[in-house]
Parts: C-alpha cells; sequence; structure tokens
C-alpha cells in the first residue's frame, strides 16, 4: 500500500468524520445539513474549517441580559395583554383590525412584543428625505442619542453623520453608536477619535477577540435603529453610507423603507438597543428613567417592535409573516431585495396564490450578492406557477423590506425574506396594524409598480441555459447563503 493510498484513505475517513459532526450539530435545518455537505464534499476538511466559521448554531443561547429590565414593567405589561386577549378584551383602536388577534397574541407571547397604541408613524421612501429627518432631530436632541447600523461608511454620508454626533458629545448630550463588525468591516480605527474624544461612546457587535479571526462573523447584526431622547425612533432598511443616497454609479437610485415613530413603541426599541449595546459593550447602560421619558404622541396607531436572531427558538419575524400572509383575503404585496424563503413561507405564499389571493412579489433588477441574486430568481419561478405576479424594479436598487396584506396590516423592518435574515442576522420588524398606514404603503407599491416590468411566466421558462445553470447551483447553496 503507497504512501498516497494511505493519505487519500486518512483524509477519507477524516472528512466522513467531519461529515458526522455536521449533521449532529445541524439536526434543526435539513437544508443547511446537505449544503453544508455538498461543501465539504467538494472542498474536504477546508469545508469543515468554512463550516467552524460560518456555521455555529447560537440557537438558544442567552447572549442578550440587562438586569434592569424588570424596572421598565415588561412581564407585568405582557401578562396584562396576554390576559386581555384571552379574554377578548384588547383595546384595539380599529375593531377592524380584532381579526389580527392571534398574530399580536403569537408575537406577545414568543417575542415579549409589547402592542403600543399611540403612535405617529412617517413613512420614508427616500434616503435624502430619511437623513434630513434623521439629522434634524439628533440636532435637537437634548438628553441622549442611541445609534445601531449594521453598515456605517467612511464617506460623505458617514462623516457628517460623525461630526454632528461628535457635536452632541460636546454638547454633553451622551451618544452612542453600535456597529456591525461584519457590515461595517470596511471602517478605519480612527473613524471615531475625535467623536471617542468628544464624549462619544462606540461598540462593535460581535467584535473579532482576534485580529481578522471571528468565529461569530456569520452571525450579523443586521439591525437599523435610531432612538433621540427615548421619545423618537427611526427603524427600517437604510444604512449609513453614500449609495443609500442614490450615489453608487452601480446601483442608481436606492429605493427603501424606513419609518419615523413618535409613541410608546419607541420604549420597545430603546430597550432592544440597549439589550443589543450591553452585549456588544463593555460598560453596560443601566436603567435610568431618562430613557424611557413620558412621550407625548396625538398618533393612534397600533405597533408592536418585534426582533429575531439565532439566539432565538422561534423565528419570530418570519411566523409573523406567515400569519399575515395566511390571515389575507385580497392581496399580498410584498418588496424584498433578496427572496430565499424555506418551504414554510414559500408553501404559504403558493397556498395563498392558489386559493385566488392576489400576491404580488417585487424584487430588484441587479444583484448586490451574485449567488443570492440567482437563488432569488430560482424561488420566484416557484412562485410564478401558482400564478403569482413579480415585478423586477428598474428605476435603481430596491432594497426596501416591506409586506402589506389586504390594505389592514403591514410590516417595514429589517428583515429580508431570506434564511439568513431568518435564521443567521440579529433584525427587527414594526408590525403596524393600521389601514391607514397599510392603504398608504399599498399605494407606494403601486407607484413602485409603474417603475417596474412584469416577469411573466413566460419569459422565466425562456431564459437561457446559463441562467438555469447559475440558479441551480445557488439554489443547492441558498440554505447557507
Amino acid at each position: 500500500m503507497t504512501i498516497t493510498t494511505v493519505l487519500f484513505a486518512f483524509f477519507f475517513l477524516l472528512n466522513f468524520v467531519l461529515a458526522g459532526v455536521v449533521i449532529f450539530l445541524e439536526r434543526r435545518h435539513v437544508g443547511a445539513t446537505w449544503a453544508w455537505m455538498l461543501v465539504l464534499l467538494f472542498l474536504p476538511i477546508v469545508g469543515f474549517i468554512i463550516y467552524l466559521i460560518l456555521g455555529q448554531n447560537l440557537s438558544r443561547r442567552r447572549i442578550f441580559y440587562w438586569k434592569d429590565q424588570e424596572k421598565i414593567g415588561i412581564k407585568e405589561i405582557t401578562k396584562n395583554q396576554i390576559d386581555l386577549l384571552r379574554h377578548n378584551s384588547f383595546p384595539f383602536h380599529d375593531e377592524r383590525t380584532v381579526q389580527y388577534k392571534d398574530l399580536v397574541y403569537m408575537l406577545l407571547v414568543n417575542d415579549g412584543a409589547i402592542m403600543s397604541h399611540d403612535n405617529d408613524v412617517e413613512i420614508f421612501i427616500d434616503g435624502k428625505d430619511k437623513f434630513h429627518s434623521l439629522f434634524k432631530d439628533i440636532e435637537k436632541a437634548k438628553d441622549h442619542i442611541h445609534l445601531l447600523y449594521y453598515i456605517i461608511r467612511n464617506d460623505n454620508l458617514g462623516k457628517q453623520l460623525i461630526e454632528l454626533l461628535t457635536l452632541k458629545a460636546k454638547e454633553g448630550v451622551k451618544v452612542r453608536v453600535v456597529y456591525d463588525d461584519m457590515g461595517s468591516r470596511k471602517l478605519p480605527r480612527k473613524f471615531f477619535r475625535e467623536f471617542i474624544e468628544a464624549g462619544g461612546e462606540v461598540a462593535s457587535f460581535f467584535a473579532a477577540k482576534i485580529p481578522h479571526v471571528n468565529l461569530r462573523v456569520n452571525f450579523r447584526n443586521h439591525r437599523k435603529l435610531a432612538i433621540i431622547d427615548g421619545e423618537i425612533g427611526y427603524i427600517g432598511g437604510f444604512n449609513i453610507g453614500d449609495e443609500y443616497l442614490g450615489l453608487n454609479e452601480k446601483f442608481g437610485y436606492w429605493r427603501d423603507t424606513h419609518l419615523k415613530i413618535v409613541g410608546k413603541a419607541v420604549y420597545a426599541m430603546q430597550t432592544r438597543f440597549i439589550l443589543d449595546w450591553n452585549q456588544a459593550a463593555s460598560k453596560e447602560i443601566r436603567y435610568e428613567t431618562r430613557y424611557f421619558p413620558d412621550i407625548v404622541s396625538t398618533g393612534d396607531t397600533d405597533v408592536q417592535i418585534v426582533s429575531s436572531g439565532p439566539d432565538s427558538e422561534w423565528e419570530q419575524i418570519k411566523n409573523g409573516y406567515i400569519k399575515m400572509i395566511n390571515s389575507a383575503k385580497k392581496y399580498i404585496y410584498m418588496q424584498t431585495p433578496y427572496f430565499i424563503p424555506d418551504d414554510s413561507l414559500l408553501n404559504a405564499l403558493k397556498i395563498a396564490a392558489l386559493s385566488g389571493v392576489d400576491v404580488r412579489l417585487m424584487i430588484p433588477n441587479k444583484p448586490d450578492h451574485m449567488f443570492v441574486y440567482w437563488a432569488t430568481y430560482s424561488n420566484v419561478g416557484e412562485l410564478l406557477k401558482t400564478n403569482a405576479k413579480v415585478y423586477i424594479y428598474e428605476n435603481g436598487f430596491i432594497h426596501a423590506k416591506m409586506l402589506v396584506v389586504d390594505g389592514k396590516i403591514a410590516t417595514v423592518g429589517t428583515a429580508n425574506i431570506d434564511n439568513r435574515s431568518f435564521r443567521l442576522n440579529f433584525e427587527v420588524n414594526a408590525f403596524l396594524y393600521s389601514q391607514y398606514l397599510a392603504k398608504k404603503l399599498e399605494n407606494i407599491y403601486k407607484d413602485d409598480m409603474q417603475k417596474s416590468r412584469e416577469l411573466t411566466i413566460e419569459d422565466y421558462r425562456n431564459r437561457p441555459m446559463y441562467i438555469r445553470f447559475k440558479e441551480s447551483v445557488s439554489r443547492l447553496l441558498s440554505p447557507i447563503l
């Protein structure tokens, strides 16, 4: 027996053992298990190293902790709202939204997503408008500013923001910024230097303990939150960077959806920020009434702020999407830059379309992640078979994460329709129980349709062979993209 044969047998056996380890560790998701097995097959040994970096499972680990959380009365409020829902006495502002009480209950029980009633909500679909409003509110801040963004760029918009935050820190306003270590990996260390010297505080989420080696790189904080004085909150799809103002030639105009909220829902956004800050920062935030002031709002929108992540037992945002889809009687309008749903969500959409519900999906006409783009196209084909309608946005790049159903209920946030958002990323969405806002988002969707082309089943069936090949490969890898 030659040395080559012995080595081959050894590596074959070792790869077999490593494959068994992957099967054991990936018990929850069969699709992800097979995708990792494919990686191991084509990249023996190396594939397992990639798995150790990208494939860890954080499910049920407690990584967010705030020992003062009970002081804001979340448990008491949650218990009270659960009792009201069970006894059919929950105070919905609009009786026509009572039909969604099971959705409210599910998000309340499994995520502690308290329903708040007095919210005034403004919708932004253009980056210039969103950042103009955010910067104005930052300028007016008197007590504190809390920002959490997946991406912060070292470009004109990023520099304008940090200069403004530095100025506010010098004024004595408490300013804290959290950014994701992977999403903002191109940020130079000097970016925050003057800001920190002025008294600002910065934390990197899941920062690498060893330079250039981060074993949690696959788990990204994809949330985008801004809380001003505990009274105003921003949530949605825009990150911090010039491309979100439409200044990147590759993408052109950047179409996204973001919300500004004034009302008690800001308390939930503030709590989410504090939990994320305390995970990322060395100096934790303790409870102070300044972070939860009395909020005067003339709004009447019912809102739940829902979080999800790889630490959760349940995929709360995805389950919320499915409940909304299953409730549809007339239409489902959905916008997402990536469409890689698991079987449960894809089947929900298929069943709705086959039942006569007007199902419409809008996706970009260009990729920002190649494999994800072609995996999206593969799944789109499945929808088209059910007579659902698919629109390709042509006026730049659409990054919006929006779902509106029957003109009664909607959700806007950070979660895409893909496995990464559902299982790997830390996400946050606002669920809106408001016919006024749902109709407004419906009209925005219809305006976007005027800037889109419809992809028909005939177009899809006539796609070239090389595109079919790209779709097939991307679909195999989609559980781990």
